[in-house]
């Protein structure tokens, strides 16, 4: 395998991610003709990742565990930080140095885990 094609988030509910992704992490939507889903494109289409109704049942199941989806930025990570404060966005904790530059996590309304990362 070269790399990861693409991913897919399930969702609770499908209205209420689809604002927290496009109005207050800034992910633009891509025109889709599916009813359950919503493809996001991040940095003019250089990633992207669909959001889902649930394919089976998730009652009672908690989401996000595990899952991290990590986007490299082009601004400065205090940047983007003031600017999820500023939008309500839950962030896990503080600017973080690592190897490979320095991360924020931001949480969805499911808990999955979005990290950006501003690469050294």
């Amino acid at each position: 395998m070269r790399r990861l094609e693409f991913a897919s988030l399930q969702v609770r509910d499908l209205e209420v991610s689809k604002d927290f992704y496009t109005n207050k992490l800034g992910f633009e939507l891509s025109e889709t003709t599916n009813p359950a889903a919503c493809i996001f494109k991040y940095n003019k289409g250089e990633a992207s990742f669909a959001i889902r109704t649930p394919i089976g049942n998730i009652d009672g199941k908690e989401l996000g565990i595990g899952t991290s989806l990590w986007f490299a930025i082009d601004e400065t990570i205090e940047a983007l930080q003031s600017q999820l404060i500023e939008k309500g966005v839950t962030l896990l904790g503080t600017i973080n140095p690592t190897p490979f530059g320095k991360t924020l996590l931001a949480k969805d309304p499911d808990g999955y885990v979005i990290t950006f990362l501003e690469q050294n």
